[in-house]
């Protein structure tokens, strides 16, 4: 009998490389997936339920409750609203008593603070209600923030299911997470689970300091590459570009603490090359300010976020590319970025932030140079070598084809069959 797993990830899952893979994998292994994610209202060709292929599909829960929807409706059609009115209106003068109360709280919930929290927890309660409509097997929990909707699909039922908690990240130390409600929520919730998984060795032996004991590391290394290695959006094109220009690649999230900011301070500094960043975020606007403000249009060029099936084909076009995380948080310092391993597959040098397991890959590979990423002076040092030495960047270059032989998903997915294998 095919073991029903039920996997939770707080987003739309559209770029989400890990949960794409790790679903990917057990689908093909006989189990039946069923991942819940959250719908994007505002994308109107996302649809609430994807078949991926014969045991995976997506369920994607709503955004907003019907109510709010039907609200917000009303306020953009003005014959809708007044419909809406009169029977406000009608339903108030009969049932005062339980419309006017009803009618404050909304309000209330809607113009305060109360109004995320509601939301959110809206959305949770969807998930649940999603969690438990089948006799899962095994229930899966993609970071903290969906880790209450697994715990109470597992484990409040009389015959209690095996629970996985994935941290993709560092919930106790990690951008945006500030408050320490979430360590609190990370201490009572991890010790009602039954295995846990996290990115790397840094980040286990952390754990292990914090919580007693080594968590399974399943490294965040993506697919190898099977379509044509020679095919590229030409982005010399794209960006009007002379066809010799080098072009010098951040792809990622324009998030706070990833070092765009010191990266964009080098650029005047570098002898040569256009920096594209692809990618969206919340300091994107910031950081084309800024590029506005030191004059840097025709040196630095933005992209917006690209499928992930089609990613490698714009990677390809770098001469190198950047990983210059910031040490603001211990997430940040124990990071194995994915597209670190991404530029290594297109056979791409990188320059890249001196974190141990960023570090250990580069240096111990040779597929790059690290350097101090709050430095832009470093940056465009190392820059200017490789766009000087055209043949280390080629010896760094070929390295880099080799090592990602090594660093891919179909090595290490044996690995996270066996995490399921002990909790079935």
């Amino acid at each position: 009998m095919r073991k029903k797993v039920c996997m939770f990830v707080w987003n739309h899952f559209t770029n989400d490389a890990r949960v794409l893979r790790e679903c990917t994998t057990l689908s093909e292994k006989g189990y039946k997936v069923d991942l819940i994610c959250i719908h994007d209202p505002n994308d109107k060709n996302m649809n609430y339920k994807e078949k991926r292929n014969e045991n995976f599909n997506v369920y994607r829960v709503r955004r907003y409750p019907l109510i709010l929807s039907a609200f917000q409706f009303c306020m953009k059609n003005k014959l809708a609203g007044g419909v809406a009115f009169l029977l406000w209106l009608i339903i108030a003068l009969y049932f005062p008593i339980i419309t006017l109360p009803l009618t404050f709280i909304g309000v209330l919930i809607l113009k305060t603070k109360l109004k995320t929290a509601f939301l959110r927890g809206s959305i949770i309660m969807r998930m649940i209600l999603r969690g438990r409509l089948k006799n899962y097997d095994i229930y899966h929990s993609n970071d903290l923030n969906t880790l209450p909707q697994g715990y109470i699909c597992a484990k409040w039922r009389l015959i209690k299911k095996p629970l996985i908690y994935d941290s993709h990240e560092v919930q106790t130390s990690r951008t945006g997470y500030d408050s320490s409600i979430y360590s609190k929520m990370e201490k009572f919730f991890i010790r009602r689970m039954d295995s846990m998984i996290v990115e790397n060795h840094t980040r286990a032996k952390y754990n292990e300091v914090l919580y007693g004991f080594y968590p399974n590391v399943i490294h965040n290394y993506p697919f190898t590459q099977k379509e044509n290695k020679s095919e590229k959006v030409n982005l010399h094109e794209i960006l009007q570009l002379p066809e010799e220009e080098k072009i010098l690649l951040y792809q990622g999230g324009i998030q706070a603490g990833r070092g765009l900011d010191k990266l964009i301070k080098a650029v005047p500094k570098f002898k040569e090359g256009t920096l594209v960043l692809i990618g969206d975020g919340r300091i994107k606007p910031d950081l084309e300010k800024m590029v506005y403000d030191m004059n840097l249009q025709s040196k630095v060029k933005f992209l917006p976020k690209v499928p992930l099936s089609e990613l490698p084909k714009y990677t390809r076009n770098a001469y190198i590319g950047f990983q210059v995380l910031n040490n603001t948080n211990y997430n940040h310092y124990s990071a194995s970025s994915n597209k670190l391993f991404e530029y290594m597959m297109a056979g791409v040098p990188v320059v890249a932030c001196d974190f141990p397991e960023i570090k250990r890959v580069v240096e111990g590979e040779e597929t790059g140079i690290c350097i101090d990423s709050h430095k832009p002076d470093e940056i465009a040092a190392a820059v200017n070598k490789l766009l000087d030495n055209n043949a280390l960047r080629k010896r760094l270059s070929e390295n880099s084809i080799k090592a990602s032989r090594l660093f891919n998903w179909e090595n290490e997915k044996e690995s996270f069959i066996n995490v399921y294998a002990k909790v079935s």
